[in-house]
């Protein structure tokens, strides 16, 4: 469907190029003013299937500087000013960012930026879809077999996401309480780990009858990561431990039966 000029102001893009489609058509928070900004200056990588492994410790917060369509005004692109992540960075190298494994396509070492492209499956299944230009934004590298694992086991797959309820008060600490589907809850328990727009964090309690779970962030973790920044309503990624997910699958194939019954 082709949309006018006049209707919907243009998308920021590296060439300022202008936009004659929107396939497929975007809410408005994913719309900017267009304005001129120095293009990334490096070469495109294309995608491959790279297996990558997290911690969900947040190495750092980054700042969102660009959302865009590229030329083709199909892919949608999006530009993170990252100074830590950016030290030892290599075009293909996988970075979560909110707890999603994306692949850097280009990068500014000048600049400190990186650019990363948002497929429109990822927009939908993930809480970046709520991102916008000066938006602030967990990352973290891919481990190194070297790499001290302080978190646990994240694969930055996202299962879906949640909505923020509630947040409270208590000393220095912050209570949030999550809302998610049945399908993302029946795999969360009390102790249990989940990775939060990418941090790994311990359940506290898990509420059935009313679809959500709680977790505590002490005052270091809160000056550290994304979450305290967002507001009630807000969505936040869920990535459940994978190991229910392993349980579950055998225990659906009948694996269990299969081994008693011998």
């Amino acid at each position: 469907m082709a949309i006018s000029s006049t209707s919907i102001p243009k998308f920021p893009t590296y060439n300022s190029l202008r936009l004659t489609n929107l396939k497929p058509k975007l809410p408005s928070s994913l719309i900017f003013k267009a304005h001129t900004q120095k293009p990334l200056a490096l070469k495109t990588y294309q995608r491959t299937q790279i297996k990558s492994l997290f911690t969900g410790i947040v190495e750092e917060m980054g700042k969102v500087r660009q959302l865009g369509f590229d030329e083709s005004g199909q892919s949608f692109d999006m530009v993170i000013h990252s100074p830590t992540v950016l030290e030892d960075v290599n075009l293909g190298d996988s970075i979560a960012v909110n707890g999603t494994c994306l692949t850097v396509t280009e990068f500014d070492s000048d600049r400190l930026e990186f650019k990363v492209g948002l497929a429109p499956e990822t927009l939908r299944k993930t809480s970046l879809i709520e991102l916008k230009q000066g938006s602030v934004v967990n990352l973290e590298r891919a481990v190194k077999p070297s790499t001290r694992m302080g978190g646990h086991f994240v694969q930055g797959h996202v299962d879906g996401t949640g909505e923020i309820v509630s947040m409270e008060v208590e000393g220095d600490s912050l209570w949030i309480k999550v809302k998610t589907s049945p399908e993302i809850l029946k795999f969360i328990v009390p102790k249990g780990f989940i990775a939060v727009d990418g941090t790994s964090l311990t359940v506290v309690e898990v509420f059935d009858e009313e679809s959500c779970f709680n977790f505590m962030l002490v005052e270091y973790t809160q000056q550290k990561v994304v979450i305290p920044l967002k507001k009630i309503g807000q969505k936040v990624n869920l990535e459940v431990d994978i190991l229910g997910k392993y349980v579950e699958r055998l225990l659906s194939s009948g694996f269990v039966e299969s081994i008693r019954s011998r």
